[in-house]
């Protein structure tokens, strides 16, 4: 491997070896030269040079043929000249004394450097390349590491879709710095995106958060780990949004008259704490609101207070544009914007700063019954998915959404209690939801031949792309969705820049 590098880099080799060929020089011509001359001080140079291309080792070494050469000159030099022989003779052992500290400290800067390339590179690979295109938000984000000897912090972020055309934004930070807040923020991540997938509420997902964290803390040397988070779900039918957070800075809310808010949120300890119960607000927003979630690193609250802080980021959020301007200013020229005020202030922590811009429903893309509860209700379910699905020119989800209609709403008859609910969502997906007045959910059973029933969820599952089950305030909604036939090429993905435009007001 040596050889390979030399081979690789010439120069490299030579600026190892000058100390050395410098040592095997001054000696050869101190050995002519009278060493009762200052000459014999230019060896005191060899270690410090040696310092700066050499590891501890190969300094220690020179330093020490450094120090031999110059005592291997003691016979040459007068008897009355003894004491300023030993001074110089200090001096040079103080030099590579001198040495062996520098190259110390190079190799400590060259391991923290290390240290903090291979975090930041983890944390890199471990937050979203890509974020989801969805038809409820235009995302745009940024990640601004600091330049710290702390290295780089657990800041992260994350945009999840969920069913009923919904979705969720995620924002969270890991207490501590380097490879283990890294790590610890990809495992987090990974919960979230897990429990997300269960489709709670954000209290019921940060309680849940909160229990994993003091189960991770408790494997930790220390047996401390803290970390903060903000979970919110937004529905582009409904327009509300949903938050809770866990010691997290709380979101800001640009309106589409450029005014910028921070709602107020129920206060809760960060997670890890335990014995919390975590509650969630509600807000209505209007489409085209932008939703603006960040770490505490862009507040810096080191240097100033939190009411100053959130002052001049309202500022740096709206400027002074008029509301149609507002609404056409891309999300990446605003992340610019606050990044560029972040660099300014001169911060030393982490910046995760996600974007969002809220959309509505199209209401041509949405249809709902009110069904009684009685069997009756399922023809009549099937009938009108049968006219809605012609009326958008999907002929060919008919026959498989009238199946999973038909067992949705028989179950919901027969095994639940009313408000029935029926609903289509015509989205990326086809996404049909039935919703009744009971929280039992149904479970997918393998009909054995010879059995009567239990092969309607199956066929639902056969059918469907996915399907599933969340709970509401007054019972619950099972929900099928199914791909739509391919009209174009694959949709883009909201990253840097943003995406464009795609669901209509209502």
């Amino acid at each position: 491997m040596a050889r390979g590098l030399v081979r690789g880099n010439p120069n490299a080799f030579a600026q190892r070896a000058l100390p050395t060929l410098m040592l095997m020089v001054s000696a050869a011509v101190l050995t002519i030269v009278n060493p009762s001359g200052h000459y014999s001080l230019v060896l005191a140079v060899i270690p410090l040079l040696a310092a700066a291309v050499h590891g501890v080792q190969g300094t220690a070494v020179i330093g020490a043929l450094t120090v031999t050469a110059y005592i291997a000159l003691r016979d040459q030099i007068a008897e009355e000249a003894t004491d300023v022989w030993l001074i110089k003779l200090a001096f040079i052992v103080v030099t590579a004394g001198v040495g062996m500290l520098l190259a110390q400290a190079r190799v400590r800067e060259r391991l923290l450097a290390h240290s903090q390339d291979l975090a930041l590179t983890l944390q890199r690979g471990l937050l979203p390349q890509d974020l989801p295109r969805t038809s409820a938000v235009e995302v745009c984000h940024r990640y601004v590491p600091a330049d710290t000897r702390a290295g780089v912090g657990g800041d992260w972020f994350d945009v999840i879709q969920l069913p009923g055309a919904r979705v969720a934004l995620v924002i969270g930070d890991v207490t501590g710095h380097g490879i283990h807040a890294a790590a610890m923020m990809g495992r987090l991540r990974t919960a979230v995106h897990t429990l997300a997938a269960l489709d709670l509420t954000p209290d019921e997902l940060l309680a849940r958060m909160d229990d994993l964290v003091i189960r991770l803390g408790a494997g930790e040397k220390d047996g401390e780990l803290g970390a903060t988070c903000l979970y919110l779900v937004y529905d582009p039918v409904s327009r509300e949004c949903c938050v809770a957070g866990a010691g997290h800075t709380p979101p800001a809310f640009i309106r589409p008259d450029g005014a910028v808010e921070f709602p107020e949120l129920p206060e809760h300890p960060p997670l890890g704490v335990g014995g919390v119960t975590f509650q969630s607000a509600r807000f209505r927003l209007p489409e085209g609101t932008v939703i603006a979630l960040y770490t505490d690193g862009l507040l810096d609250l080191r240097r100033q207070h939190a009411d100053a802080a959130l002052e001049r980021l309202a500022a740096v959020l709206s400027p002074a544009v008029r509301t149609a301007e507002l609404s056409a200013t891309p999300l990446a020229e605003i992340c610019d914007r606050v990044c560029a005020d972040r660099r300014t202030s001169a911060a030393d922590d982490d910046v995760a700063l996600l974007l969002a811009r809220t959309r509505v429903a199209a209401a041509d893309r949405l249809a709902a019954w009110d069904l009684p509860a009685d069997p009756r209700s399922v023809a009549e379910a099937r009938a009108a998915v049968a006219r809605q699905l012609t009326a958008w020119g999907l002929d060919d989800q008919v026959f498989s959404t009238e199946l999973a209609v038909s067992e949705l709403v028989t179950n919901a008859v027969r095994y639940a209690s009313a408000p029935i609910t029926l609903r289509l969502i015509r989205d990326r997906a086809l996404i049909c939801e039935v919703s009744d007045g009971s929280r039992t959910t149904p479970h997918l059973h393998h009909a054995q031949l010879m059995d009567e029933g239990g092969r309607g969820l199956y066929l639902v599952s056969q059918i469907a792309d996915r399907w599933g089950t969340r709970y509401t305030e007054t019972g619950k909604t099972i929900w099928v969705e199914q791909a739509l036939p391919a009209t174009g090429p694959p949709p883009e993905r909201d990253g840097e820049r943003g995406g464009e435009l795609l669901a209509a007001a209502r």
